[in-house]
């Protein structure tokens, strides 16, 4: 264990991330603060937790299928940062909401009309391009919330979201790689990659106007404009821009709805069916 994977709070107290305790926020004053809206906090950390979650496996059904052993283990690792997010976003939910429910509550035993991640996390894993480009949106979106979420006022999601800060940063930093390397590659990867940024497009306006954190710290347009014009830089490095002025990602053609609201697409529940399976066939099992 490292000085990163500790937190220390106000009182000096020092607490561990992913030490494999039951509540992986073990030993740590919980309470929310003064000030804080109980509710705001738990809607915050359950809907970055189910993205995280969701994420996450979509990740993983890569493992054996990935074009190098060296970017399936990558992609492996990614869903792992990914899934620990999920596991104390969903500690902290359970606290903050009052139901003091355990991370297996939130994973394995809800619907999905229960759940309140993005819809782009959802959709079908499709080519290698598709998979990068999702991922470099997400991560530098995901990036700039956390960035943000790390002066919150409640000091435990803070420390969250700090702590995910560094690995978001490595998310962003891979994707943009490949999406450099496949933009600026062969005639056959670039055209792979404009048509996943079409495919992703009509989904980002769910994104970029999601005020989930904003009263915890994450404007909405300041994060927005940290997203988009990172995207841009990355998408013109990769050649994959239509001018020097234009990104091809284009919201307006945006699709109604939102996850954040438990509206979904046909593909989350084959998806959560799979997750939660075993659980769900033992639900009195100790993991």
């Amino acid at each position: 264990m490292t000085d990163e994977d500790l937190y220390v709070d106000g009182d000096g107290a020092r607490w561990a991330f992913g030490t494999g305790f039951t509540d992986p926020l073990h030993g740590i004053d919980q309470t929310v603060p003064d000030g804080v809206d109980a509710e705001d906090l738990a809607a915050c950390c359950l809907a970055l937790g189910d993205d995280a979650l969701v994420s996450a496996q979509r990740l993983a059904e890569w493992c054996t299928r990935a074009p190098e052993l060296e970017e399936e283990l990558a992609l492996a690792n990614i869903g792992l940062d990914l899934l620990g997010q999920a596991r104390l976003l969903y500690a902290r939910a359970g606290r903050a909401d009052g139901t003091g429910h355990g991370e297996d509550a939130y994973a394995y035993f809800r619907d999905p009309e229960d759940f309140r991640n993005i819809r782009l996390a959802e959709l079908p894993g499709g080519d290698f391009a598709f998979t990068v480009a999702r991922l470099l949106v997400l991560s530098v979106w995901r990036l700039a919330v956390c960035e943000a979420l790390a002066t919150a006022p409640d000091p435990v999601l803070a420390a969250i979201a700090a702590k995910s800060v560094k690995e978001l940063a490595y998310h962003r930093r891979w994707a943009a790689e490949w999406t450099v390397r496949l933009g600026d590659g062969t005639e056959e990867s670039a055209a792979r990659m404009r048509a996943a940024l079409d495919e992703l497009a009509p989904w980002l306006d769910e994104l970029l106007s999601d005020s989930t954190a904003a009263r915890l710290g994450a404007e909405p347009a300041a994060v927005a404009a940290r997203t988009r014009l990172e995207l841009f830089h990355v998408l013109a490095d990769a050649g994959l821009n239509r001018s020097t002025d234009v990104s091809p990602l284009d919201t307006s053609a945006f699709l109604p709805g939102s996850g954040r609201n438990g509206q979904h697409t046909p593909h989350l529940a084959p998806l959560l069916a799979e997750l939660q399976s075993v659980a769900r066939a033992h639900p009195d099992a100790s993991w």
